[in-house]
């Protein structure tokens, strides 16, 4: 790989030069919490992304989400969105999610992401899987770290998704879900046995579900 190649476009740079044109990175978030939705995201980097990445004023900041503050998420999520040659959101419902069980509805979710591209990919860079669909992808361990196209998409699902629980704690402030976006956390828990769940808690998993089966002993 040349010394001019930035780590994060490895991944991306393999595959432009297997002549894949459209390379969409995906990943999702809201896996592990009790409440709220799943969303994922898929991006597409600019044509040009080779050349302004070193010069570019948030592509060389663009890492894995977890890794940023909340204002600077939020700040480089808009630029994605600006920038990026496209990109799509997936949401699962809480009661979709219930419906089919959270394997089916992680798979869905980015199946959903990449269906809402406009081009059409034809191959895919995935955080830790692989999705059905018949575009050639790769998954890759610790994606969000490792490949730009991937760390923008999660990126882009966490700010998504963190907006989502934000207006869910606005319509029900008793949850706190504007703080901790639905995870398990001390606070939620605590909000949870003392109002039971509501609708938008996932029953299927095991506090929400405690809570419910005391809720009926009571």
């Amino acid at each position: 790989m040349p010394e001019s190649v930035p780590p994060m476009l490895s991944y991306e740079l393999n595959l432009w030069n297997a002549s894949y044109q459209w390379i969409a990175g995906v990943d999702e978030v809201g896996r592990g919490a009790l409440a709220g939705p799943l969303v994922a995201a898929a991006v597409i980097l600019p044509a040009d992304i080779r050349e302004v990445f070193a010069t570019s004023a948030f592509w060389g900041s663009v890492c894995d989400s977890k890794a940023l503050t909340a204002a600077r998420r939020a700040d480089l999520a808009a630029a994605i969105r600006r920038d990026a040659l496209c990109f799509g959101i997936g949401v699962v419902s809480v009661e979709e999610l219930e419906a089919i069980g959270l394997s089916a509805a992680n798979r869905l979710v980015m199946e959903l992401a990449v269906a809402a591209l406009d081009p059409a990919p034809n191959a895919l860079l995935i955080d830790a899987m692989t999705i059905d669909t018949g575009i050639d992808q790769f998954g890759i361990i610790d994606g969000d770290a490792l490949s730009l196209s991937i760390a923008a998409a999660s990126i882009v699902a966490k700010v998504h998704r963190d907006s989502i629980m934000a207006s869910l704690d606005a319509h029900d402030e008793r949850y706190g879900f504007s703080r901790h976006k639905g995870y398990g956390v001390p606070t939620h828990l605590a909000a949870i046995a003392e109002h039971g769940p509501c609708n938008h808690h996932r029953s299927s998993f095991a506090p929400v579900r405690r809570a419910l089966e005391r809720a009926c002993e009571s």
